[in-house]
């Protein structure tokens, strides 16, 4: 009270001086349902990651405005930079990318995108991989498995999410560095490529762990090596490539990107959402269920991360010839 009446009697001795109240900003919000595309098609690690996210948006009311997912899986997630790059509307349209995010401009630089045109929401994990075949196959180590595919050369069928994917990449290296002339066979998604596995129509795959989980847990899949550093906590009994003598590792990312042209207030919000997302008890707990790794990253960190891994999959893809 003494503070308001220092303030009237300032005012009055002014005479004419005028009080003004300045109004708090208020900060960016989405006014309509926010696209969000899925960089995959259904059933894979990237539609399952997705619809969590979307789930746990709406269980813990983070959005005012609904998360609307669409599958985008054409061209090995061409049709998604194109449907982003095109978005109408930047500051509600996000999307949930993995490797292809960079392997595909490269590879087909027509589309003329540049990842880094693209607004850093949030990376929310990096996901694994392991090599899976039927568990009727009788294979249960690394050393059987080279054997039999060295032996049916390109009889041996390798399924996997795209061409020149994340997958294709890890068929590639087995290929070249194991004497192996497996058939590498596209699929729109990673679900359907462990239904095949689980289905005996193809003889492996190299799914992430969330892709296979239910053929492993229902006795169909086995897994007989794990491209990452150390062994997997949910499968601790299967060495790491690494331990066979293989130095190769490869992680995909698992991350949510604005549309290019985004807003700076619009990239803090969705920020600032899938934040919330990450610290929650479902995002945690699917993460050690489905051995997924890695820290939230966002902003000019993230950024960086996706200069990196576009030059180091560069490198890739022109060693194994996919690209001049």
């Amino acid at each position: 009270m003494k503070a308001l009446r220092k303030l009237m009697t300032s005012a009055l001795v002014l005479g004419c001086a005028t009080v003004v109240v300045a109004s708090p900003a208020i900060a960016w919000q989405p006014n309509k349902p926010i696209d969000f595309i899925i960089m995959a098609g259904k059933g894979g690690g990237a539609d399952k990651m997705a619809r969590l996210m979307q789930g746990i948006v709406e269980k813990e009311s983070l959005a005012e405005r609904p998360l609307v997912p669409v599958n985008k899986s054409g061209g090995s997630g061409a049709e998604a930079l194109m449907a982003a790059k095109s978005a109408s509307d930047p500051d509600h349209t996000i999307m949930v990318t993995l490797n292809s995010f960079y392997t595909t401009p490269l590879r087909q630089p027509g589309l003329e995108v540049d990842v880094l045109t693209f607004a850093p929401v949030a990376r929310m994990a990096e996901d694994t991989f392991l090599l899976w075949v039927h568990a009727d196959t009788g294979i249960t180590t690394f050393e059987q498995w080279l054997d039999v595919a060295r032996e049916q050369g390109s009889k041996w069928v390798m399924g996997g999410t795209g061409s020149n994917s994340e997958d294709n990449i890890i068929t590639d290296f087995l290929n070249t560095n194991y004497g192996l002339s497996m058939k590498y066979i596209p699929y729109k998604g990673g679900g359907a490529v462990a239904k095949d596995v689980a289905g005996k129509q193809i003889n492996s795959s190299v799914n992430n762990p969330s892709e296979a989980i239910g053929f492993w847990q229902s006795g169909d899949m086995v897994p007989l090596v794990a491209f990452t550093n150390e062994r997997l906590p949910m499968f601790p009994e299967v060495p790491t490539l690494r331990e066979k003598g293989g130095e190769f590792s490869y992680f995909m990312q698992r991350s949510v990107v604005g549309a290019p042209g985004m807003s700076e207030e619009a990239r803090a919000y969705y920020t600032e959402l899938f934040t919330k997302v990450y610290n929650s008890e479902d995002w945690q707990a699917y993460k050690s269920k489905k051995s997924l790794m890695g820290d939230l990253m966002s902003g000019d960190q993230l950024s960086d991360y996706w200069r990196d891994q576009r030059d180091n999959h560069e490198q890739i893809l022109r060693s194994s010839g996919a690209i001049r």
